[in-house]
């Protein structure tokens, strides 16, 4: 961690922050969030921690939110068990090479080539080419990852082994896994003997049955002046290793402190070696697309170009909550956002920028947007059907503008409350990138075309990887 310069004077001011994101959260319609920020003390120097709540945790019960209650964190839950996978490796258990079906014996994917190759490493890096997004529910008990696993012999397969990178929900549940086989315990025990005791949280939790203890937050599918609370809760416990846990920014943040501080928990327990706090930061893989999270993949963390200076962070998306975790290693801060809205990705980009710019001297990239001046691309060779498991997009043009009609099926869809087609134009943003601004959304997301060595076409958006259909 380097905290030279100009910036690491730079203190945090607990009024300024509070009152700009009571502000913001208002002007972006965010029925309720939290946000932390965290300077790590340089030379033996006392850290610096900042929390605070604005806005409400159930717009229909106006329950105040405040700095103590819990928001589901979503896939920001994936760095949580890509490090205690990591903790695994340090001790032996296993290596990143080694192939998942030596661990869990009855893995049956259904390409039997897969099963026997897949590795730590490619559930780790989203590179499986397992169906991303299977969320069956196997039901509340201890054996439900055992079941997920079973269920899994059922997924597609969307891509071949280690041939590109496409964000994958399923391939953290069966991480989730093998930490039950080699531990002996539920995926949720483990959790809590080794990263939440040994961090001293006390607001973190898995189980929805524990969350209630706190004052907990609800998801939003809407906000603004006409909030609408999400039909459902929670995913199932099968997703756990994936995006279950439960926790206000404090927490996370301790969590973060300890990856910016190689390995130790602030009372020097150590947690995770320094040599694997590394490699989790580390270059692992390109993302086809990298305007939407990050360039790059970690082990467990995506990588961001922040004009030069190299960020980590991970985003979660639940039911009707979204969290943000951002790390300046370099700098020494982390920054922590919960919110109980399906979208927050504006109010982010502002306040993160803000954040970082004052107490770093660095900039986040400039939203990712539609060009100034329109941009001539020729649309044709990507007119087709891209079809996954769960999701069929179909690009096609009409009245000279090119469209994306995106039809969701599945255990996503039924929670979200059906699974209507949504149309929207592709605006170009350059050869093979398209922008574009779904439903209720003030952001434009990227859109790219590409293909793999074997010459197979594929559409990335969404973080997800999709191939067209051939015939």
């Amino acid at each position: 961690m380097n905290t030279s310069g100009p910036a690491a004077d730079r203190l945090i001011d607990p009024a300024h922050w509070e009152a700009r994101f009571a502000e913001l959260v208002k002007k972006h319609g965010i029925p309720g969030a939290q946000l932390g920020i965290l300077k790590v003390g340089a030379d033996g120097a006392a850290d610096e921690l900042f929390t605070t709540a604005t806005g409400v945790l159930h717009a229909g019960t106006g329950q105040v939110a405040t700095t103590d209650s819990v928001f589901q964190i979503g896939s920001v839950s994936k760095v949580w068990t890509a490090t205690v996978i990591m903790q695994l490796v340090d001790e032996g258990r296993f290596a990143l090479d080694t192939p998942v079906a030596e661990i869990v014996p009855d893995l049956a994917l259904r390409d039997p080539d897969v099963t026997k190759t897949v590795t730590v490493w490619h559930l780790l890096t989203h590179t499986s080419g397992i169906d991303g997004d299977v969320f069956t529910d196997t039901g509340r008990g201890d054996d439900a990852l055992e079941k997920y696993t079973a269920v899994l012999g059922d997924a597609a397969q969307n891509h071949p082994l280690g041939a590109t990178w496409s964000y994958c929900n399923s391939g953290y549940s069966l991480l989730g896994r093998i930490i039950e086989v080699v531990t002996g315990l539920t995926w949720d025990e483990a959790m809590k003997e080794r990263l939440f005791a040994p961090l001293g949280l006390t607001h973190t939790t898995t189980l929805p049955e524990e969350a209630m203890v706190f004052g907990h937050s609800v998801g939003h599918l809407t906000g603004g002046d006409d909030p609408q609370v999400a039909p459902v809760w929670g995913m199932p416990r099968s997703v756990g290793p994936a995006g279950l846990i439960t926790s206000r920014v404090e927490d996370v943040l301790a969590f973060a402190r300890m990856h910016l501080t190689g390995g130790a928990a602030a009372d020097g327990t150590r947690v995770l070696s320094e040599a694997n706090v590394a490699a989790m930061a580390a270059y692992q893989v390109e993302c086809p697309e990298k305007d939407l999270l990050g360039d790059s993949w970690g082990l467990g963390w995506f990588r961001c170009d922040w004009n030069g200076h190299r960020a980590i962070g991970h985003d979660g998306n639940t039911i009707g909550q979204a969290a943000f975790l951002r790390l300046l290693p370099e700098a020494g801060i982390a920054v922590a956002m919960n919110t109980n809205i399906g979208s927050a990705i504006p109010l982010y980009r502002e306040l993160y920028d803000e954040i970082f710019t004052e107490l770093a001297g660095v900039h986040v990239p400039a939203d990712f947007d539609v060009p100034a001046e329109p941009v001539e691309v020729d649309a044709t060779p990507y007119v087709g059907a891209y079809q996954r498991e769960s999701v069929l997009e179909e690009v096609f043009i009409e009245d000279g503008k090119v469209w994306m009609r995106t039809t969701v099926s599945g255990a996503v869809a039924e929670a979200s409350g059906g699974a209507e087609p949504e149309t929207h134009e592709l605006v170009p943003v350059a050869d093979a990138l398209f922008a574009v601004k779904p439903d209720k959304s003030e952001a434009y997301y990227p859109v790219r075309f590409y293909s793999l060595p074997n010459g197979q076409e594929y559409i990335h958006f969404g973080a997800r990887a999709t191939p067209k259909r051939t015939a």
